[in-house]
């Protein structure tokens, strides 16, 4: 997958099969226009293009309201491994600002689909809106195609056991700490990546070593406090563990640290950014007075998550 941050420098794009929106979180709904694209670039002998922006436009737009309490279930660094994954062949990521936002439906269209990109198809999700005011959407596209060189094309809105997928309602159970629901809503793993440090050194004197994973985004979903099943990712490696979510006093920090099972060199993964696979709370936290129900409690969380089958 090729990346592009700057539409000057596109270079020559074969076909291009384009769609746009922000994927938070590529969840299943977004996979489904993906291999729409793919499947479309394949009868064309095209190449699929995704558009999207960074940071998040409700950031730019409401950064005082609707904008500053939202949390994104994927970091610029995930979410585009997520989209590598899914044999995307261009991310085009265009900086989002106050003054792009007012660019019109009609100029995006022009100027960006049309002049940058030479888009032969353009397929969009279902409701999709886009522009300044976010007056476009595919009635509109579908004017435009009459007198430009493009087909556009809607994707019907996907659903999990008769329920609508949306970023919105992922974020929700992320934030209930229903890991499980949000992993079939996102057709994958609810993820956290970034680098490992040393962890608390309670937990390593109770005999369960830590690491402490570093949020790399402040706007980065952090599920609720407490424990979870989870995987570790590093390279060939996939190691099981447990990870421990504390939200200190002033909620101004959060701690993240994970205790795997089957590693045995503690310090091989310090300073390493590694991908951490969510699979399910498995209880809330609790305040522990001294070290010896600490451990007790530890034992007891290794030996449940030890029984699941994953």
């Amino acid at each position: 997958m090729k990346i592009h941050r700057d539409l000057d420098e596109l270079g020559q794009i074969k076909k291009p099969v384009v769609t746009t929106g922000s994927f938070d979180g590529v969840h299943v709904g977004h996979k489904t226009i993906l291999n729409r694209l793919r499947n479309i670039a394949d009868e064309i002998g095209g190449e699929t293009v995704l558009i999207t922006f960074h940071p998040h436009p409700r950031k730019v737009l409401y950064p005082e309201t609707a904008g500053k309490s939202l949390k994104l279930i994927s970091t610029q660094r995930e979410k585009t491994e997520l989209l590598r994954d899914t044999g995307l062949d261009h991310l085009v990521i265009i900086r989002f600002t106050l003054a792009f936002s007012r660019m019109s439906s009609h100029d995006f269209v022009e100027q960006i689909l049309v002049n940058k990109l030479d888009a032969r198809r353009i397929v969009v999700g279902f409701n999709h809106h886009f522009g300044h005011n976010r007056q476009g959407d595919y009635d509109y596209l579908y004017e435009l195609a009459k007198t430009h060189r493009f087909e556009v094309e809607e994707i019907p809105e996907q659903d999990v056991e008769n329920e609508t997928v949306s970023s919105t309602t992922i974020r929700k159970a992320l934030h209930e700490g229903r890991i499980q629901r949000a992993n079939a809503y996102l057709d994958h793993f609810y993820i956290l990546m970034g680098p490992l440090h040393d962890g608390h050194p309670l937990c390593r004197d109770a005999g369960f070593p830590t690491y402490e994973v570093e949020i790399e985004e402040q706007v980065k979903l952090i599920p609720p406090e407490g424990v979870y099943a989870i995987s570790l990712l590093f390279g060939e490696c996939k190691y099981k563990g447990m990870l421990n979510i504390k939200q200190f006093a002033d909620r101004n920090k959060i701690s993240v640290e994970v205790h795997l099972f089957e590693h045995d060199h503690q310090t091989e993964l310090r300073g390493q950014v590694v991908t951490i696979q969510f699979h399910k709370r498995m209880r809330q936290e609790l305040r522990l007075d001294h070290s010896e129900a600490l451990q007790n409690q530890l034992k007891r969380d290794k030996e449940e998550i030890e029984q699941l089958i994953y």
